[in-house]
């Protein structure tokens, strides 16, 4: 446990885009002793006071609870997006996985766990006002990203039930970007053949005006400041919203790429998504398409309040940062974040 050495936090799936941030926040920290990083690949990378351990969450040949014992904190935010068409195999890792950390948790007597929960674990909501952490979560059911974020929200309720010594924070952010997960997240979403050079002002002369497609957006960096105050705040429990301002929609990014907005029903770009997923063109799928226009816009003020917390980039800053990463093919010295150009 902690000592005059400094709290020792366990992040899984730190190499991830997410984890990355997390891994680095905390190995700045100075109330930070010692990190060690879980991953099913060790990388190429080595933060100060970080050590790796590569292990498979989801695999019943590892013990957890060994790789856990002695931590102040697990911060847990492993995660497999794809493949978006066999859900079992996701279902096993996200789910099966997360509920195998909160069991070694619970076992290795760690005393705060810490979720990466998503605004994708929200039943749907309003568009034009934002909801706090009560709004319920049970996510969008046709979508697999959203089932098994709300599963979790209500494992966790069980886990809290059941371990009232064990203080319990749930991360829900919007979708965070990053230059450094650029490539990855055009692979995971656009498809490995995307070239990201198309993310160029002059190469998109017309956006189509989807009905209802407003999302909100976050620098991963951001996200993880949270992650480190939730861990060094005894306090800090339960849910937390985090999003930056201004929400992003088509005339956010009109004005952005300085392209003409061109109306399209929301039946005909599901049409288009959907075909280009049945044909494994395009890996995210239409059911996600789905729950991007049902989420929610998300009220930040709990994380404010608690634990001091504020976004130091505007949402516009994160896409113009993120869309730089695309046509630089930019990446991290780790298996998920490796860079590469594409076109």
């Amino acid at each position: 446990m902690s000592s005059a050495a400094g709290l020792r936090v366990v992040v899984t799936g730190a190499t991830g885009n997410v984890g990355t941030s997390v891994v680095r926040a905390l190995a700045e920290e100075p109330e930070v002793g010692s990190v060690l990083g879980v991953a099913r690949r060790i990388p190429d990378w080595s933060p100060p006071k970080t050590e790796w351990s590569a292990v498979d969450v989801a695999s019943d040949r590892f013990d957890l609870v060994r790789e856990f014992a002695g931590a102040d904190a697990v911060i847990h935010l492993a995660w497999a997006f794809q493949p978006t068409h066999d859900p079992a195999t996701t279902w096993r890792s996200n789910v099966l996985g997360s509920m195998r950390v909160f069991d070694a948790v619970a076992r290795a007597e760690v005393p705060t766990l810490v979720h990466a929960s998503s605004v994708g674990a929200y039943s749907p909501g309003p568009k034009d006002r934002a909801v706090d952490e009560s709004w319920p979560t049970h996510g969008w059911p046709d979508a697999a990203y959203c089932r098994e974020k709300a599963y979790l929200e209500r494992a966790l309720d069980i886990v809290e039930r059941d371990r009232p010594g064990l203080r319990v924070v749930r991360m829900r952010p919007a979708f965070l970007f990053k230059r450094e997960s650029a490539s990855e997240q055009r692979r995971i979403f656009g498809g490995r053949y995307l070239p990201g050079q198309l993310a160029r002002p002059d190469l998109l002369p017309f956006l189509p005006d989807v009905p209802g497609l407003r999302m909100q957006v976050l620098h991963t960096d951001d996200a993880a400041r949270a992650y480190r105050l939730a861990v060094l705040s005894g306090q800090a429990r339960g849910a937390y919203n985090l999003a930056a301002e201004p929400t992003v929609d088509v005339e956010l990014l009109a004005e952005m790429f300085g392209g003409r907005r061109v109306r399209l029903p929301r039946a005909a770009a599901r049409s288009a998504v959907a075909a280009a997923w049945g044909l494994r063109l395009l890996p995210a799928s239409p059911h996600l398409f789905d729950a991007v226009l049902r989420l929610p816009l998300m009220d930040c003020t709990r994380a404010r309040v608690d634990l001091g917390w504020r976004p130091t980039r505007t949402a516009t800053q994160v896409v113009e940062e993120f869309l730089l990463g695309m046509r630089q093919g930019a990446g991290e010295k780790t298996a998920p974040l490796h860079g590469s150009a594409v076109g």
